[in-house]
C-alpha cells in the first residue's frame, strides 16, 4: 500500500488538495494499477496502467505502429499541463510572475500554453504585418519560469514581484523590487526588442543541438531538413516562419548574449521548446522535459483563419501535431467568433466544424509504413483549448443572481457550449471536466468586478460567461484538475487543467538464438 500511495501523491501533487471532493473521489488509486517502476524518460511507468485497470482501453488499435519485428507495447503515464489565456492585447510586464500559474513546484512532463489576443486585433496586425515582440516576451517569461535555477527555486518564488498574481486577487506593487528588475541579469530574457525567431531558436536547442525532426528509421536517402517533419511548416506557413536558421544579423547578439550570460543551471535546462507559432493574436507554445525530446517527432503545424471574410487570422486556430513515443497528439488553440446575441453560438459552431474540416497536416515521415494522422480527429489524444467565446443564455440580472449564490450547476445548464454539445450540434464525442469556478469573462480593468457591475450603459454591459475552455478527445486521458487563475492582467481569467496521458512505447524483442 505504501508504494501505491506515493504514486498517487506524485501524480496529483500539492495542487490536488485545492480541488473539490467530487473531483478527488473520481480518481482513486485503483485507476492507476497495482505496481509501478520508474523510467529516465518519463514519469512513473505503470506496469498495470490504464489499459489493465480500465478494460475499455484494451481495444486501442496500435496496429499502425507495429514493425515487422516481434514486439510488445508498454504504456507510460505522462503528466500534461494545459492553459489558455486571452490577454486582451496587452504585452507582458516584467513583474508578471508565471511560477504559480505554471505550477512549477508541482511540475508536469509537457506544457501546452495557448494565448489569444497577444496583440491588439487592429487592422495593422490583421491586414499588414503581425507584431511578434509580445510573443517573444511571453516565451522568455515561460522559459524563465520553467527553467529557473533549482537551487534558488524557493528564493525566486518569494523575491519575484507578483504584480499580477495567479492565486490571489490582491494587487501588490513593489517599487523597490521593480528597481531590481532593471539589473542586466534580470533583463536577459526580457530584452527591449526581442525576435520571436531568435528566441524560439535558442530555446529549441538541447545541449547545443537542434531537435530531431523524425525518429523513425530511414528507409532511403536522408531528406533535406526542410523536407523533414520538423520543417513541414513550409507547406502551410509563410517562408519567414520556416527560416529559423537564417536569423537576421541584428538578432544574433541577442541570442548570443542570452546563451553566454545564462547561469550554468539554466544552460542545463529542464524543459525545451518543441513548438511555437503565432497567427495574428493567437499564440501557442509547447514545452517538454528535456529527457523526452529524443522521443518527440513528426511535429507539424497547421493554421486555419476564421476571421474577417471567413479566412483572416484575427479568429481561427493553430493546431500542433506531434508524436511522443508511439502515440500521436494534437493540440488545438482557437479563438472563435465573438458576440452575445442570440444565434451567435451558431457562428461558433460553424468555426469548429470548419476547423475540423480544413485543418490538414502533411504526411512527412522517413517511414512510409507508419500511420501519421493528417486530420485532427485522426490523433490518439487531442486537447482543444482557447477562448471559445460561448456565452450563458441568461439575462445579466439572472446570471448575477446565480453567481452570488455560487450556483454553478444552474449557470452551467444555460451555458451555450454545454447546450450545443448535448444537442449534438458541435464537439461530438468530446469531453470537458466539471466546472467549479466562476465565469472567466468579462472583468473590469485591474479589478475583480465583472464589467457589467460598473457599466454606465447596457451597451457596455457584458453578461459573465465561461468563454475560456479546455476539452479533450480520445481514450487514455484522465483529467486531474480544472481550475482558473486570478490574475487581473486582462479582462479574462486564465484557465488551466492537468491531465494524465497514456503513451504507448513499442519494445522490440529479438527471438532467442537456436543452438
Amino acid at each position: 500500500m505504501k508504494g501505491k500511495k506515493s504514486l498517487f501523491s506524485r501524480f496529483l501533487g500539492k495542487r490536488e488538495k485545492k480541488v473539490r471532493r467530487e473531483t478527488e473521489n473520481s480518481f482513486s488509486s485503483a485507476e492507476f494499477g497495482e505496481s509501478q517502476t520508474f523510467s529516465a524518460t518519463g514519469t512513473p511507468i505503470l506496469t498495470k496502467s490504464f489499459s489493465d485497470s480500465n478494460p475499455g482501453y484494451r481495444s486501442m488499435d496500435c496496429s499502425g505502429y507495429l514493425s515487422s519485428l516481434p514486439n510488445t507495447t508498454n504504456t507510460q503515464a505522462f503528466r500534461l499541463f494545459v492553459a489558455t489565456w486571452n490577454v486582451g492585447g496587452k504585452p507582458p510586464h516584467r513583474g508578471l510572475n508565471l511560477n504559480e500559474f505554471l505550477s512549477t513546484d508541482d511540475p508536469s512532463d509537457i506544457y501546452v500554453l495557448g494565448f489569444q489576443e497577444i496583440v491588439p486585433l487592429n487592422a495593422g496586425n490583421v491586414l499588414v504585418i503581425e507584431d511578434n515582440e509580445p510573443a517573444a516576451k511571453w516565451l522568455g517569461l515561460i522559459n524563465q519560469a520553467l527553467n529557473r535555477p533549482q537551487e534558488t527555486d524557493t528564493e525566486s518564488c518569494t523575491s519575484t514581484p507578483a504584480y499580477y498574481s495567479f492565486t490571489s486577487p490582491t494587487y501588490t506593487p513593489n517599487v523597490s523590487a521593480n528597481k531590481d528588475l532593471k539589473s542586466p541579469s534580470n533583463n536577459l530574457l526580457f530584452f527591449q526588442k526581442p525576435s520571436l525567431k531568435a528566441v524560439s531558436r535558442s530555446f529549441r536547442t538541447v545541449q547545443g543541438r537542434r531537435l530531431k525532426s523524425c525518429n523513425c528509421p530511414s528507409e532511403g536517402p536522408r531528406k533535406n531538413y526542410r523536407d523533414s517533419c520538423f520543417g513541414c511548416q513550409q507547406a502551410y506557413l509563410s517562408k519567414d516562419d520556416s527560416s529559423e536558421d537564417e536569423v537576421e544579423e541584428s538578432d544574433n547578439f541577442m541570442v548570443s548574449d542570452i546563451a553566454t550570460n545564462l547561469p550554468s543551471t539554466m544552460k542545463q535546462q529542464r524543459y525545451s521548446l518543441v513548438a511555437s507559432k503565432q497567427m495574428v493574436g493567437i499564440f501557442v507554445t509547447v514545452w517538454v522535459r528535456r529527457e523526452l525530446v529524443p522521443h518527440v517527432g513528426h511535429l507539424r503545424i497547421s493554421c486555419v483563419g476564421r476571421g474577417i471574410m471567413g479566412y483572416l487570422g484575427n479568429k481561427g486556430c493553430i493546431s500542433v501535431s506531434l508524436s511522443l513515443h508511439q502515440t500521436s497528439f494534437c493540440f488545438v488553440c482557437s479563438h472563435l467568433a465573438s458576440g452575445d446575441k442570440e444565434g451567435d453560438e451558431r457562428r461558433r459552431n460553424s468555426d469548429v466544424i470548419e476547423i475540423l474540416k480544413n485543418t490538414q497536416f502533411p504526411r512527412i515521415c522517413q517511414t512510409s509504413s507508419r500511420r501519421i494522422p493528417e486530420k485532427i480527429l485522426g490523433h490518439d489524444r487531442i486537447i482543444w483549448l482557447g477562448d471559445l467565446n460561448y456565452r450563458i443564455a441568461l439575462s445579466y440580472t439572472e446570471t448575477r443572481r446565480l453567481l452570488e449564490n455560487n450556483d454553478w450547476d444552474g449557470l452551467f445548464k444555460k451555458d451555450q457550449l454545454n447546450i450545443e454539445i448535448e444537442a449534438g450540434r458541435v464537439f461530438k464525442g468530446w469531453k470537458e471536466g466539471k466546472i467549479f469556478f466562476a465565469p472567466t469573462y468579462k472583468y473590469s480593468d485591474n479589478s475583480d468586478a465583472y464589467a457589467g457591475d460598473d457599466a454606465t450603459s447596457k451597451k457596455k454591459r457584458r453578461t459573465p460567461a465561461w468563454c475560456d475552455r479546455i476539452l479533450w478527445h480520445g481514450d487514455g486521458i484522465v483529467q486531474l484538475y480544472y481550475i482558473r487563475g486570478e490574475s487581473r492582467f486582462s479582462d479574462h481569467r486564465p484557465v488551466c487543467a492537468v491531465f494524465l496521458l497514456e503513451v504507448g512505447e513499442v519494445v522490440v524483442t529479438f527471438p532467442a538464438k537456436t543452438m
